[in-house]
């Protein structure tokens, strides 16, 4: 692992921005402009890959999240961490292009946001270590071996859905509801777990399901309106990112027909749909970066580093689509709260602040 002594350079991350995915960047004159009034002699400098899956809610704040806590412990260690940031855009030409792209620039250090970029980057002829981020399942995806001993080059942290506690909160809020709607992407690795697990928990219960699928969000907004001429009582979608890109598309169709979208992370509720539940996605981009700290700065190896999990127990109400359904906000919470750790409150927008 290479360490680059300089003298006289910033202490702060230098944040790398592409003008399009796989293409050149350059340093971002803001930052460097900071870095350059922030020099420290004797740092010690180290060069990361961070590559996001796709632009949405979830995933940019995992990446703002990764790069604000690099730099804070840059500052705490006298590190410098040179961040090569890019977006694939769900693009698995593109995808290749930018993991060829960091081995020839020979980083330190490799970030995977989400389960295709870390596999890309696990199949990747390289010997560099990778941590990831927002895997749902990394022993299925045959990333790891266990969670405990991930046995290679790679380990990171997971947003792990607890489905049957979201459907726990459905038949809470509607004891009554007999049919279900399952909205997700068929091609997305982060639905195959917790879309069987949905069916399991019906089943068992003997409620009806509907699937409808979408790989974008004309055929989402085409499956969302399906579900609503199928007669749902109310609509699950795990983590997927592909559904989460269409949620500010679809929320109001749904809402409009009194039909709650239960979906498995809280930027859902950021665009629209009546409740998230799971991980605190901010929290996983700190943690994720302080993982990053355990192997280059605290020499811990990544085949040993346990994969890190999270308290699936927080619940995140969209307020104004809860009053558009015809609930009562502190009636729901007071509902939920035996079902959470704890029950969150937010407004519709497109991004988090």
């Amino acid at each position: 692992m290479k360490k680059r002594f300089i003298a006289a350079i910033a202490t702060t991350v230098m944040a790398v921005s592409l003008f399009g995915c796989g293409q050149a960047g350059t340093t971002d004159a803001s930052t460097q402009s900071e870095a350059q009034a922030a020099s420290q002699d004797g740092a010690v400098t180290y060069k990361i890959g961070l590559c996001n899956y796709v632009a949405d809610a979830s995933l940019d704040q995992i990446c703002d999240n990764i790069k604000s806590t690099l730099e804070e412990i840059g500052k705490d260690n006298n590190v410098i961490f040179e961040i090569e940031y890019d977006n694939c855009n769900a693009d698995a030409n593109v995808l290749n292009q930018i993991i060829a792209n960091f081995v020839a620039d020979d980083v330190d250090l490799m970030i995977g946001v989400a389960t295709p970029v870390a596999m890309s980057m696990q199949a990747a002829d390289s010997d560099i270590p990778i941590i990831f981020s927002a895997v749902t399942d990394p022993v299925a995806a045959g990333l790891v071996e266990s969670l405990e001993a991930p046995g290679a080059k790679i380990t990171g942290t997971s947003d792990y859905l607890d489905t049957d506690a979201v459907m726990n909160l459905i038949f809470a809020a509607d004891p009554s509801a007999q049919k279900i709607g399952l909205l997700y992407d068929a091609g997305q690795d982060s639905s195959t777990t917790p879309i069987a697990d949905a069916k399991a928990y019906l089943d068992a219960k003997g409620i009806e399901y509907v699937e409808r699928t979408g790989t974008g969000v004309d055929e989402v907004t085409l499956a969302a309106e399906a579900l609503v001429t199928d007669g749902v009582d109310a609509v699950f979608t795990p983590q997927d990112n592909t559904i989460m890109q269409a949620e500010l598309s679809i929320y109001e169709t749904l809402a409009n027909a009194g039909i709650p979208h239960y979906t498995g992370a809280d930027s859902f509720a950021l665009n629209g749909a009546f409740l998230g539940y799971g991980v605190d996605y901010a929290n996983l981009g700190v943690e994720t970066a302080y993982m990053v700290k355990d192997v280059l700065l605290d020499g811990k190896d990544t085949a040993t580093l346990a994969v890190k999990t999270f308290d699936n127990g927080t619940a995140t109400v969209n307020t104004e689509t809860c009053s558009a359904l015809g609930f009562n906000f502190e009636d729901i919470k007071e509902t939920f709260a035996p079902y959470c750790t704890s029950v969150n409150e937010i407004t519709t927008a497109e991004s988090f602040n």
